[in-house]
Order: C-alpha cells, then sequence, then structure tokens
C-alpha cells in the first residue's frame, strides 16, 4: 500500500534494535482516517463478507481492528495479556513471547466470544518475528472456527515472522513489509 509506505517514511523512525516507530499515526496516536484506509485495503485483498470476528491482541492492535471491525460490520474481540476479575467461564490460552516487550506473555480470551461458527479474520498493526500471530492463530485453533486470514498493516520482513507463516500455509497478507531499516531508511519489498 503505497500510502502506508509514503507514511511511514514520512513519519517513522528507526531506534536502536532496529525498532520501527510509527506511533505517532498507528498505534499511540492514532489516525482514524487513514485506519479506514487500510481497512479498505484489507477489503479489497480479502473476502470480508463471511467475516463474522476479527481478532487482535492487546494493546496496539486494537485501533485498526475495531475500525476494520466497524467497516465490515462485525464484532472485534482482542486477546488480553492479563486475566482481569471480570472474564468468567473458559479462556483460551496461548504464551508467546511479546518482541515489543521482551518478555514471555500469555494471551487470553474468553470462550463466550469465540466459537466453531465464526469465521475469524486476525488483523493487527505490526509484526516483527510473528509471536503474537502464531498466538492469536493458536486461540482460533482451539476455538474450532475457521481462521479466514491474517492482515498485518507493517512487516519487518527483515525479521522473518511473516515468510515462516507464509511458507507454513498461512492465508497472511501485509500492505507495508519492511526488508530493511536501518540509518539510511526503509527500504519496502515490491511485490
Amino acid at each position: 500500500m503505497e500510502a502506508l509506505q509514503q507514511r511511514i517514511i514520512r513519519e517513522g523512525r528507526i531506534l536502536p534494535g532496529n525498532i520501527v516507530k510509527v506511533d505517532g499515526f498507528l498505534n499511540h496516536r492514532v489516525d482514524a482516517q487513514f485506519l479506514g484506509e487500510i481497512a479498505d485495503e484489507i477489503a479489497r485483498l480479502f473476502d470480508v463478507t463471511h467475516v463474522t470476528k476479527i481478532l487482535t491482541a492487546e494493546a496496539s492492535g486494537i485501533p485498526l481492528a475495531t475500525v476494520c471491525a466497524y467497516k465490515f460490520g462485525v464484532p472485534m474481540v482482542f486477546a488480553k495479556k492479563a486475566k482481569s476479575d471480570n472474564i468468567e467461564g473458559g479462556l483460551y490460552k496461548s504464551e508467546i513471547f511479546s518482541y515489543t516487550y521482551k518478555k514471555k506473555v500469555t494471551l487470553i480470551c474468553a470462550q463466550d466470544w469465540l466459537s466453531s461458527d465464526d469465521k475469524v479474520l486476525i488483523v493487527d498493526d505490526f509484526m516483527a518475528k510473528g509471536a503474537a500471530m502464531r498466538g492469536l492463530i493458536d486461540i482460533v485453533k482451539m476455538s474450532g472456527a475457521e481462521l479466514v486470514g491474517i492482515a498485518c498493516a507493517i512487516e519487518k520482513g527483515f525479521q522473518h515472522g511473516g515468510d515462516q507463516l507464509r511458507e507454513e500455509g498461512y492465508p497472511l497478507k501485509s500492505l507495508a513489509i519492511i526488508d530493511q531499516a536501518d540509518e539510511n531508511g526503509f527500504v519496502f519489498r515490491q511485490e
């Protein structure tokens, strides 16, 4: 998605450790209108007419997933990273290693919100090594739902998480794949 690549070039920053910072429009300060454009592109890439749920992970995936859910007319469910007192009943749980927080976390989703009747589109803002995506895939499998696809706004291609998921046959589409991010700027994969 050319508009997303241009936004990354214009507003993104590269921090030590190849951290790509795009929090000015995607996942801290949120440009909701631009997220609407991203949602439109996701709808172009996937047949969203049969999707019954959008699934993402807490917390930075929530804005994009919410806009997608609104545009596609379906509920959004997010996997929490901590169990709160208001979650009752059975839980789907998947332990992952968070690249962002450099520690293990457990993604938790109440069984009430995903079932074998659902057709799920996973939507997330960012992917590095793919651990969060794998955790969300695990939750979909545990629920018995059908995984319709995986949509990611920005993928760090040089960390190969997305490449591995594609090699395993998962229907993953990323709107901007960064193959290099360093002092010379960003290099995007051309597909």
